[in-house]
C-alpha cells in the first residue's frame, strides 16, 4: 500500500510538500486510523465542495473543515438544497473520483490571493483570519480553494463515504453575520468501516434521548417556558432522585459533608474569582438593590464562602464539601440539544481543600470514585489532562507545578492519560473523564480540576504545624458533570431499558379488573416502604393494552393481579430484563425487588 502523507516534526504533511521541500518522516497509509482519516476526510471536503460547485455553478465557499463527526464545508448558493439533494452530490463525488484527478498545491502572497478572488466574499472573509502574508490553494481539476491541506496525492483515493445531513450556519459562527448552508459527510479508508458507522448512526437514532424520553415521560422542553431550561416530569424526577440518593450516600462514606450556596451572588466575588472577566459573557446578572448579582455558573465561590466560615488547622485537612449545585450558563440557542447542552443545569460538585502533600492521595481517592460510577455503569473510561489555556489567570510557575501534580499522581499509580493541550479550566489544569458508551460513542462526563488560583484570589489559609499561614490546594470534581448530560447518556447507553437499582419505575402493576386494585394500592404501598417506585395501570382499557402501555415505558417488571394472585397473597411476573414469565408469592416478591434496588453501592 503506498503512503498518502508522511508525519515529520509530529505533523503530517502531504507527499507534494514533502518531496519539494525534502522533508522525510514516517509513512502515513491509507487505513482507518486516526492521522490517516484526518487526510482523507479533509480530501472528501474538497471533492465534495468540487461536486457541489459542478451542480450549482454560483456557489461560493467558506471553510470545510475536519471535525470529530467526519467533516462539513460553509458554502452558499442561490439555490434551495435540502435532504433530498444530497444523493446527487453523493453521485457527483463519485464521478469526479473516477476521474482520478491529481489534488496538487501552490502557493501564492497573500496580495494575489485578495486579487484572484476579489469577487468572493466568503474568501476574503477566509483571508481575514490568515496572519501570514502568504496562503497555500490546493487545486483539482477545474476546483480549488485556500486550504493549508494536507491533502491526498488524487481523488481517486476516496471511495467510501456519505453525506449525513445539512444544516445552517452563520458566517464564522457569529449570529450576527449572513446564513450560509453546511453539509457534513463522513469517510472511512474501507466500506467495512463506513457499514460499520452507518450501522452506529442507525442505533444512535433509535436510542436518541429526546425520543426515549418523550416515550418514558421523563423530561420536557415547552417555548412557553424557555429554550434550554428542561422540565422533569415524575418519571424523571424519579429517576434523578435514585441517582441523587445513591451518590449522596457514597459522598458521605467517603468524608464529604453536604453543603449549600445561593445561586445568585454579588458580582464583586465573581470579580474576585476572574469569572466575570474571563467568564462573564456566559453568566446571567441582575440587579438587587442596586447591587449587580452574577446567576452562578459554578460553585465554588459558595464552597469557597463556606471553608471562610471558621478558621482552619492543617490537621483539619482535608475537608471535602459537596452540592447538588443548580447552575446557570449562557449557551447560544444553536448549540442547545435536549439535555446534553442546556441552560440549567444541576452539577454533582465537590471541592476539596487539602494539603500539597495531600494533592495525590485525594486525586486518586477521586479517581477510585469514578472507577466505582463508571463500572457499575458498564461505561468504558479515558483519562485525559488539560493544560492552560490561551485566557487563562494565574502565574505561570503555579500552572506548571498543578499540570506536574496531576501527571505525577497518574503515573504513580499506572493510569494511562493523554493530554489535551490547552484545554484546561481559565483558573486551573483538569483530569477529564471521557466515557464510551454501549455503541462505541465517546463522552466528555466528569472533571477533577486542580486549583490554585482561587484560594490565592480569596486569600484562603490555614495553620501550619509551626502556625504559620499556609494557602490550601483547591480540588474542583464533579464525576457526572451535570445530571442532565449523564442522564441523556445514560438513557441512550441503555435505550431506556434502565437496571433496576435506577430504573424509574420499578414495577408496573396491572390489576385485571376493578376488584383488583384495592391488591394493586396495597402491594404498591409495600413496594414504597422498601423504597420501590411502581405505577398502577388501572385505565379502562383492554388488559392486553394497558401492559403494552406499561411495557413502552421500559419498566423492568410488570406484575399482573387476579383473583388467583389475590387468594393467594402472589403476584405474576413478566421480567421484560430476562424476557420470562412466572408466579412467586407476594413476600419473595418483596424481598426480590428490595435485593435488586440495593444491589449497587459505590
Amino acid at each position: 500500500m503506498n503512503a498518502i502523507a508522511i508525519k515529520h516534526n509530529n505533523e503530517i504533511i502531504d507527499l507534494q510538500t514533502a518531496k519539494e521541500k525534502g522533508f522525510e518522516g514516517e509513512q502515513i497509509l491509507l487505513d482507518n486510523s486516526a492521522e490517516s482519516l484526518e487526510v482523507l476526510r479533509h480530501s472528501t471536503a474538497h471533492l465534495m465542495a468540487q461536486a457541489i460547485k459542478s451542480l450549482y455553478p454560483d456557489a461560493k465557499f467558506f471553510v470545510g473543515p475536519v471535525v470529530k463527526e467526519g467533516f462539513y464545508y460553509d458554502f452558499k448558493t442561490e439555490a434551495t438544497i435540502g435532504e433530498a439533494d444530497l444523493k446527487a452530490i453523493e453521485k457527483e463525488m463519485l464521478s469526479i473520483a473516477k476521474k482520478k484527478q491529481e489534488i496538487e498545491k501552490y502557493e501564492i502572497s497573500m496580495a494575489e490571493a485578495k486579487e484572484k478572488f476579489k469577487n468572493d466574499h466568503l474568501k476574503l472573509a477566509v483571508m481575514s483570519r490568515i496572519p501570514s502574508d502568504r496562503v497555500s490553494i490546493y487545486k483539482q481539476g477545474d476546483f480549488e480553494d485556500l486550504c493549508r491541506g494536507p491533502h491526498l496525492p488524487n481523488v481517486g483515493l476516496i471511495r467510501n463515504f456519505k453525506l449525513t445531513k445539512i444544516a445552517g450556519a452563520y458566517l464564522g459562527g457569529d449570529a450576527k453575520n449572513e446564513m450560509l448552508t453546511r453539509i457534513y459527510g463522513i469517510a472511512f479508508a474501507d466500506k467495512e468501516a463506513l457499514k460499520a458507522h452507518l450501522d452506529m448512526i442507525a442505533e444512535a437514532e433509535k436510542r436518541d434521548h429526546r425520543k426515549i424520553g418523550a416515550e418514558m415521560k421523563l423530561f420536557t422542553f415547552r417555548e412557553e417556558v424557555g429554550a434550554g431550561f428542561p422540565i422533569w416530569l415524575p418519571a424523571g424526577g424519579r429517576l434523578r432522585s435514585r441517582l441523587e440518593q445513591l451518590l449522596f450516600k457514597a459522598h458521605r462514606k467517603r468524608g464529604y459533608e453536604p453543603v449549600r450556596g445561593p445561586e445568585m451572588l454579588r458580582s464583586d466575588l465573581w470579580k474576585v474569582s476572574g469569572h466575570y472577566q474571563n467568564y462573564g459573557e456566559n453568566m446571567y446578572f441582575t440587579n438587587i438593590d442596586e447591587l449587580e448579582f452574577g446567576v452562578k455558573p459554578m460553585n465554588c465561590v459558595g464552597h469557597i464562602k463556606v471553608y471562610e466560615e471558621e478558621l482552619h488547622s492543617y490537621r483539619d485537612l482535608p475537608l471535602k464539601y459537596f452540592e447538588y449545585g443548580v447552575v446557570h450558563r449562557h449557551e447560544m440557542t444553536g448549540a442547545l440539544h435536549g439535555l446534553f447542552r442546556v441552560r440549567e443545569f444541576t452539577q454533582d460538585d465537590a471541592h476539596i481543600f487539602c494539603t500539597v502533600d495531600q494533592i495525590e492521595e485525594q486525586i486518586m481517592e477521586v479517581m477510585d470514585f469514578v472507577d466505582k460510577i463508571m463500572t457499575t455503569f458498564a461505561f468504558d473510561y479515558k483519562i485525559m489532562i488539560s493544560t492552560k489555556p490561551e485566557k487563562a489567570v494565574g502565574d505561570a510557575q503555579v500552572w506548571e507545578k498543578a499540570e506536574a501534580a496531576l501527571k505525577a499522581a497518574m503515573e504513580a499509580n499506572n493510569l494511562p492519560y493523554t493530554i489535551d493541550e490547552g484545554g484546561g479550566a481559565f483558573y486551573g489544569p483538569k483530569i477529564d473523564i471521557k466515557i464510551t458508551d454501549a455503541i462505541g460513542r465517546e463522552w466528555q462526563c466528569g472533571t477533577v480540576q486542580l486549583d490554585n488560583n482561587l484560594p490565592a484570589r480569596f486569600e484562603l489559609e490555614y495553620n501550619g504545624e509551626n502556625n504559620d499561614k499556609i494557602q490550601p490546594v483547591m480540588i474542583h470534581r464533579a464525576i457526572l458533570g451535570s445530571f442532565e448530560r449523564f442522564i441523556g447518556i445514560l438513557t441512550e447507553h441503555y435505550a431506556g431499558e434502565f437496571p433496576m437499582f435506577i430504573a424509574p419505575t420499578q414495577v408496573a402493576i396491572v390489576p385485571v379488573a376493578e376488584s383488583h386494585k384495592d391488591y394493586a394500592k396495597e402491594l404498591s404501598d409495600k413496594l414504597i416502604d422498601i423504597g420501590a417506585d411502581s405505577e398502577i395501570y388501572a385505565r379502562n382499557d383492554s388488559l392486553n393494552k394497558r401492559i403494552r402501555t406499561a411495557e413502552k415505558t421500559r419498566v423492568p417488571m410488570i406484575v399482573v393481579i387476579g383473583d388467583e394472585e389475590i387468594a393467594n397473597r402472589s403476584v405474576a411476573i413478566r421480567d421484560r430484563r430476562t424476557r420470562e414469565q412466572y408466579n412467586m408469592s407476594e413476600e419473595d416478591f418483596l424481598s426480590l425487588i428490595k435485593t435488586k434496588i440495593n444491589e449497587v453501592n459505590f
